[in-house]
């Protein structure tokens, strides 16, 4: 049996091995490549925690293992397990104030953020915020990003007076360090737009939207266009402006399909938004049909149980209900919820959401369990005066308004 230094010894040389073999970024051309060797590089993970490893590399490696199980499986339990080991790994190497340091605690509050624990993502991007700060400088542009990711938790919680400074603040660094016409500020430009969009400053964000589309069309990467296409035609959408947002969608979705090929899951979501902009004309066979294919897509490369599985799956159930086909559209929103549940936990905004939808077209007895289930959810998470959490509430008052009259 090997002693303990000749085991250290190999499991490092291993970590190495596989940790070259992967590459840094959790691309969807890269997902078959990270499937191939999950299995060895999960094997290598429990090798580093039993002998202890303390290398770079080992931490890189959970950061990998951690993302793919994050991004592409939405495991986030166990990409929770990785990330936090690859957290204590750089802290031992590299010291609490790395800038290393600082990225990892930021993927961590990411996928904090999807598990719906806001209080403890917020305070890991604090953390992260606060390094990158000090080890750099405030102007610097991993600070921009720690910005923008603070203020997107924001953003999530509905807390939009608490992310506009911090959005607008981003962008001024982005811009002071790359100018104004950069392709990298673009994701400040759009994060900005939705967040006037949402405020009601439609003129402020359709000017924000514009510009960035303006910046890529400058640009020789058309799948840059397609996505910043995509971004405008969601704005036109909700606007109203159905002509404005078809020829946009269309586009966009032309030029996904020639460059990735239609089982990519950025088809899939263009898919879902025009099947949702046909749904607002009332073209149901067309959305129900766009529906169709973008599930048959994502069940495809995601697998049957993935959360953005049951995203499309409230969709089409919604599509269903405006139809007036409550049975149909039960089923289908049963079926997101058990996926949701199952992914997520029974106590996540996206619960509550579902449950919100599915107790609508409920009959009284078996609606209210769930408003009052949707609403729980809603006042811990967001609190009482948050528009989601009233949204969920006026629809309880509305069936049991009903419910009086009809006793």
């Amino acid at each position: 049996m090997m002693n303990k230094a000749t085991q250290v010894k190999w499991v490092e040389k291993t970590v190495l091995a596989v940790n070259g073999a992967l590459p840094p970024g959790i691309e969807f051309k890269d997902w078959q490549l990270y499937e191939r060797i999950l299995f060895s590089g999960l094997e290598c993970a429990r090798w580093i925690t039993c002998v202890q490893i303390t290398i770079n590399d080992a931490g890189s490696l959970l950061n990998k293992i951690a993302s793919y199980l994050q991004f592409a499986k939405a495991d986030y339990q166990q990409a929770k397990y990785w990330y936090q080991i690859s957290l204590d790994i750089y802290e031992i190497s590299l010291g609490k104030n790395h800038i290393a340091v600082a990225i990892a605690l930021n993927n961590l509050a990411v996928n904090f953020v999807k598990l719906g624990d806001y209080a403890e993502a917020e305070s890991l991007h604090i953390r992260s915020l606060a390094i990158k700060e000090n080890a750099l400088s405030k102007n610097h542009h991993y600070v921009a990003q720690g910005l923008s990711n603070l203020a997107s938790l924001y953003y999530t919680q509905g807390k939009y007076t608490e992310a506009e400074p911090l959005y607008q603040k981003s962008l001024a660094i982005n811009e002071a360090n790359l100018g104004k016409d950069h392709p990298d500020i673009t994701k400040n430009l759009n994060n900005l737009a939705v967040l006037y969009q949402l405020q009601g400053k439609y003129t402020e964000a359709e000017s924000l939207y514009q510009r960035s589309l303006t910046i890529k069309e400058g640009l020789d990467n058309s799948l840059d266009i397609a996505l910043s296409l995509n971004n405008l035609a969601e704005f036109y959408r909700n606007q109203g402006k159905i002509s404005e947002a078809e020829s946009l969608y269309l586009r966009s979705l032309d030029i996904q399909e020639n460059t990735l090929g239609k089982d990519h899951p950025a088809v899939a979501l263009t898919l879902n938004n025009l099947a949702l902009l046909y749904k607002n004309q009332e073209k149901y066979a067309e959305a129900e049909s766009l529906h169709i294919r973008c599930l048959a897509n994502f069940e495809k490369i995601l697998g049957e149980d993935h959360p953005d599985i049951a995203v499309i799956l409230n969709n089409l159930a919604s599509h269903k209900k405006r139809q007036g086909k409550y049975a149909e559209a039960e089923v289908l929103y049963l079926r997101s919820l058990a996926i949701t549940e199952k992914s997520l936990g029974e106590k996540h905004l996206n619960v509550a959401y579902i449950l919100n939808n599915l107790a609508i077209i409920c009959k009284y007895d078996k609606a209210v369990p769930l408003f009052m289930k949707s609403l729980a959810i809603c006042e811990e998470i967001l609190g009482a005066e948050h528009p989601d959490t009233k949204q969920v509430e006026l629809n309880y008052e509305q069936l049991l308004t009903a419910k009086s009259k009809d006793v």
